[in-house]
């Protein structure tokens, strides 16, 4: 395609220096261990389908060792007992040495995920130390309140930290997700065991390092590596978790939460899937209204959970930006992304590369008109061109499932009634995008459309102190904001009765 810069391209080194790869054992109570079994698992580089290292294979008797070093920290360690000023000085410390080494990091998301790399040294790895600095703020201001009660008694709820937590984190954004979680978890006092994907392990452990010379103490922070269906399953069926943070597909959502009944009724929040909708109005900018589609679906080379995948274009616009998605869609470089011109790298695994064609396949095969892209990239690795499906009906599989790739399913709508109604037909409720330049307009879609956050005339409009999360099978509970730190907050009531007061 016109924008392919040769996705194939063995010349990374000519960009950048590959990464030395210092970390590949579990990190349990403070130290990098062998797993138990000794058992190892390959991380591969989706640029070109190679080996990059093995990785210690964690299972459940390593799950269990890092419970119960987080349970022994949290039970008698220093960590809920600091006061929250204390905990915040630890946690910007390592902010501060997030900083100091965002390059390196940066190139273990894009060798292990297929990241850009000028985009996670300028703006993901850099988020991950505002994420830090934020909660590290909040941290002295976790406050209960005196209430008036209605006869003569004296009350006050303290909010005290959950106790150990599961943090299971998906392999999209492997840095931003891992802090979404873990650094309310520490402004909160809690202790954690995470898991990360299997298909981008690397960045945890070293953020599991650069925690330990912060000062962060043994066993508050704990690292399994390994696979979802054995080290994953055994931290949601842990009877000494109190606590599982999952972000992932809606599948996987259903079986932490049977987890958590079966075992303990352990809490439990969900970030799950999405099929988010982009609605265009008549009176939008055309090129701007393409530009904001298409960053909708081909930012982080659609693997993401809010992307804008059905976009509903208002019909006295839709053929002028249908020939301009066409353009800019042919001019959206495909490469190796630690290539600074390079626009969109490869997908996370084989796995999803094969899984996306296949939805292509799909489309065509129900009838959707093909206006763009459809192909992998390049004779290795796994990139696809940026992929615009026309003709589109909202009972085809491209319309309804989440792809996690750079398809969009393009469709056109008459009337706001109508676009919010196919808007709100789906299972789904993440996100939702609005493009028009009317206030009316915008005030009434955003209110009707159900889903957890909303972006007027923008897109990834993301904040530290905006919380998001699902409506419907996206999930629930929030990250980010105030939300995210009182998730891992239990509310207790205390209670003393009043004697020969003067009043109420």
């Amino acid at each position: 395609m016109g924008g392919d810069s040769n996705g194939n391209s063995s010349a990374s080194e000519s960009f950048v220096k590959m990464p030395t790869i210092k970390f590949t054992k579990l990190f349990i109570n403070g130290e990098f261990v062998d797993s138990v079994s000794g058992k190892t698992f390959e991380t591969i580089d989706p640029r070109t389908g190679e080996v990059i290292t093995r990785v210690a294979q964690g299972d459940k008797e390593d799950v269990d060792l890092a419970v119960k070093a987080a349970r022994a920290a949290f039970d008698h360690g220093p960590w809920p007992r600091l006061p929250g000023a204390e905990r915040g000085k630890i946690m910007l410390k390592l902010a501060d040495l997030i900083d100091e080494h965002a390059q390196e990091i940066a190139k273990l998301d894009t060798v292990d995920a297929g990241k850009l790399f000028s985009f996670g040294k300028a703006v993901d790895i850099p988020q991950v130390a505002h994420m830090l600095r934020y909660y590290a703020g909040a941290a002295d201001k976790i406050h209960g309140e005196v209430l008036k009660m209605s006869r003569e008694l004296q009350a006050y709820t303290l909010l005290e930290p959950i106790g150990v937590v599961g943090h299971i984190i998906p392999w999209n954004f492997p840095s931003t997700l891992l802090f979404a979680k873990v650094a309310p978890t520490l402004a909160a006092g809690c202790t954690m065991v995470v898991k990360p994907a299997e298909q981008t392990p690397l960045s945890a452990l070293y953020y599991a390092h650069l925690a330990k010379l912060a000062g962060v103490p043994d066993g508050v922070l704990n690292v399994i590596t390994g696979f979802g269906k054995t080290a994953g399953a055994a931290l949601t069926h842990h009877m000494d978790i109190d606590k599982v943070s999952f972000t992932g597909s809606t599948d996987v959502g259903r079986e932490v939460m049977q987890a958590a009944a079966k075992s303990n009724l352990k809490a439990v929040s969900l970030e799950l899937g999405g099929k988010s909708p982009l609605l265009i109005f008549d009176d939008a900018d055309v090129d701007k209204a393409a530009d904001l589609a298409l960053l909708g679906i081909l930012y982080n080379k659609g693997e993401i959970c809010v992307a804008s995948s059905r976009v509903f274009v208002q019909e006295g616009i839709y053929d002028e930006l249908v020939k301009k998605l066409k353009v800019k869609a042919k001019d959206w470089v495909v490469g190796d992304p630690f290539d600074p011109n390079v626009r969109q790298g490869p997908q996370v695994d084989k796995k999803q590369f094969e899984k996306i064609l296949t939805y292509i396949e799909h489309g065509k095969r129900e009838g959707a008109t093909l206006l763009t892209g459809g192909k992998p990239v390049g004779k290795k690795g796994y990139y696809i061109e940026p992929t615009v499906f026309t003709d589109v009906q909202d009972d085809m599989l491209i319309a309804k499932d989440e792809i996690f790739g750079p398809v969009m399913s393009l469709m056109k709508f008459k009337t706001i009634e109508e676009g919010i109604e196919r808007a709100n037909n789906t299972k789904y409720g993440l996100a939702a995008g609005i493009v028009t330049k009317n206030i009316d307009v915008a005030n009434t879609v955003s209110r009707s459309i159900r889903a957890g956050i909303i972006w007027i005339n923008c897109y990834f409009a993301f904040d530290n102190d905006c919380p998001y999360g699902g409506y419907k099978m996206s999930g629930f509970g929030r990250d980010f904001g105030l939300q995210g730190l009182h998730k891992y907050l239990h509310t207790k009531s205390v209670v003393t009765p009043l004697y020969n007061s003067p009043w109420l």
